[in-house]
């Protein structure tokens, strides 16, 4: 038996539970190994009782994580300038250490 969505509405409001549709274009669930992505998903905010949950669905892919670092234009010129290398060096050493900026700066200046 289906219910009507107006009839339904009702019944959730009377058991105190509120449901919000989001307009989402994309949601991004991000592991440890992967990310889950959910383009152009239905998205529902529910509120029971003040604890808010998502009811997320949709199309589902994996995405592998990058292991390269996201290396900014601000991390690369602290190194050139702490360990007096070019921007080349910079960036090598950075992805060398995985991003830790230290450890690059302390490898260089060791070199």
């Amino acid at each position: 038996m289906r219910m009507n969505p107006k009839d339904l509405q009702k019944a959730m409001q009377r058991f105190g539970i509120q449901q919000q549709e989001i307009p989402a274009t994309r949601v991004i669930i991000e592991t440890a190994e992967k990310n889950l992505v959910i383009d152009e998903p239905k998205v529902a905010k529910v509120n029971m009782m003040g604890e808010e949950v998502f009811q997320v669905s949709g199309d589902i892919r994996e995405e592998t994580k990058s292991t390269i670092p996201e290396i900014s234009d601000e991390d690369i010129k602290m190194v050139m300038e702490q360990a007096s290398v070019d921007e080349e060096k910079a960036k090598n050493a950075i992805e060398e250490a995985e991003g830790d900026i230290a450890k690059a700066i302390l490898t260089l200046k060791e070199a």
